[in-house]
């Protein structure tokens, strides 16, 4: 999400600006790549790039071909072969033995629900979506592009292709996935359905020093933060100001004051044994994935026996959740690096890792894009 709300913000600003602008996607990815599909980067007329669709190798040659797609107005579908390392069509040596197909859409200010528009809608609620793009292979093929905004409450789209594959669509929001699917026809459509999860939500608890670098990282990943803690001397905005929220608060108050949902992270550092046991309790009765707990293992199991003595038993679901010491066991010592420690394991949750070394991975770095034939 933290890229496309980059994007969306450097668009606003080019059409502040009156500046023309083209919207590029990975839509299929054969092979290894470094972006996998749902990678965007906008581009403007003047030639500034915000996104990624790739490590920084094939950026050049995609600034000339959005250029080129501005110029004429109309979408274009380019494919980038690096299988072979001897191959000079683009003048790139990748190394990633993969083939790339990348979406490359003008966007018409005046067009309804352009996808720019539908992208936009990502930022209105905080609810899982579909983002619908649909380009085909074949050599001069019309590219329709984004063309679908798709939740549970509300579809906006501006073909009607669109909704001729709606139980796919409805099917890849209800099992979070995203997958390609190949479309009847001659023009050999295929769709890029892609399922996008609200921005990650990370809740402090705390307020100290400490939580000034978890702060500053996690800004760096556009994950939104609240703070809170009861002492109004360190739970200020401008000891915070990439958090969205600083909150002067006690335990009760503080679950009163957010909205907590299944990606919603909380992470208790207050340094105050009352008030993170108070937050413990509340929590266990939430769906947040993950409460992570500052501090040695034995007060971890102070407070588990503390709860027992008030007649709470932790369940084992909700002792899935609860990460402490919290943080990945990477050496840490200094603040900025439990901040480290503390992101990584949360991201690890996340993705439903175990957060090992790429060294010992015997596969894929990336998961493969299942391709679903139009016969499904």
């Amino acid at each position: 999400m933290k890229e496309i709300s980059e994007i969306l913000k450097a668009y606003s600003a080019a059409k502040a600006a009156g500046k023309k602008t083209a919207l590029a996607t990975v839509v299929k990815v054969e092979g290894s790549s470094y972006r996998q599909p749902g990678a965007r980067m906008l581009v403007t007329e003047d030639g500034l790039l915000t996104g990624a669709i790739s490590g920084g190798c094939l950026e050049g040659d995609a600034l000339r071909k959005a250029l080129l797609s501005i110029h004429q107005q109309q979408n274009k579908l380019i494919t980038y072969n690096t299988t072979n390392e001897n191959d000079s069509e683009v003048g790139l040596q990748l190394g990633c033995n993969g083939i790339v197909h990348i979406l490359f859409e003008y966007i018409n200010d005046n067009q309804v629900n352009n996808p720019i528009m539908l992208l936009q809608q990502l930022q209105k609620e905080r609810e899982s979506a579909i983002i619908l793009t649909v380009f085909s292979l074949k050599r001069q093929a019309l590219q329709s592009g984004t063309i679908l905004f798709y939740t549970n409450s509300k579809t906006i789209y501006n073909h009607d292709l669109a909704l001729e594959i709606l139980p796919d669509i409805k099917e890849a929001l209800q099992n979070k996935t995203t997958f390609v699917k190949e479309l009847p026809g001659d023009n050999r459509n295929e769709a890029l359905i892609e399922y996008i999860n609200p921005p990650i939500s990370l809740i402090v608890a705390g307020a100290g020093n400490d939580v000034q670098p978890l702060v500053k990282m996690t800004s760096l990943l556009g994950w939104e933060v609240t703070i809170g803690e009861g002492r109004a001397t360190h739970a200020v905005i401008s000891r915070f100001p990439e958090a969205k929220q600083v909150l002067v608060v006690n335990p009760e108050q503080f679950l009163e004051n957010i909205y907590i949902d299944d990606q919603t992270y909380v992470v208790l550092m207050t340094h105050n044994y009352k008030y993170d046991l108070a937050m413990l309790k509340l929590l266990l009765e939430t769906n947040t994935p993950y409460i992570g707990i500052l501090g040695p293992k034995s007060k971890l199991n102070r407070m588990f026996d503390d709860l027992l003595i008030e007649g709470i038993k932790v369940s084992e679901e909700q002792l899935e959740k609860i990460y402490g010491p919290v943080g990945l066991d990477i050496g840490a010592e200094t603040s900025e690096e439990i901040a480290l420690s503390v992101i990584a394991e949360i991201k690890a949750v996340i993705s439903s890792k175990k957060g090992n070394s790429l060294k010992y991975k015997t596969g894929k770095i990336h998961n493969t894009l299942e391709l679903v034939s139009s016969k499904k």
